[in-house]
């Protein structure tokens, strides 16, 4: 091979419709109030955000390579519905379209009620070391 290490010739496996679901039980450090986005103990839109990204890193962690990594770049939310401390939530984020090395996720995110956010995340594939350089 020429000392071109097994890493470089793997083909990058993103495609489109991968996806990944992450679940959180609501505590107290995840409320509006805990994080100073707002005054009320529910969970706060901040975390709502934080999740669906999880979601997102999730859906495509098994199909980067080791040097790569995906960072955000945009985020369109809407957090529509409150949930109370307690309560689980989950977040599942489908890749939705890929733009070059951009990546955009559909999210949705639930309770026990139904729908409490929904929107669009979108990452960046990066060399993680290059992308580090620039830091």
């Amino acid at each position: 091979m020429h000392g071109r290490t097994e890493a470089y010739v793997r083909a990058v496996t993103i495609e489109l419709g991968l996806s990944a679901t992450v679940s959180l039980q609501v505590s107290h450090a995840d409320t509006a109030l805990m994080l100073k986005s707002g005054d009320v103990e529910v969970l706060g839109t901040p975390r709502v955000i934080a999740l669906a990204e999880e979601a997102s890193c999730a859906a495509v962690a098994a199909h980067i390579l080791a040097e790569q990594a995906t960072v955000g770049s945009e985020v369109q939310i809407s957090h529509i519905a409150p949930t109370p401390v307690g309560a689980d939530v989950s977040a599942n984020a489908v890749l939705d379209s890929i733009e070059g090395r951009r990546l955009v996720f559909k999210v949705t995110v639930t309770d026990s009620r139904g729908l409490i956010a929904a929107g669009y995340i979108t990452r960046v594939l990066v060399d993680r070391a290059r992308f580090l350089e620039k830091v």
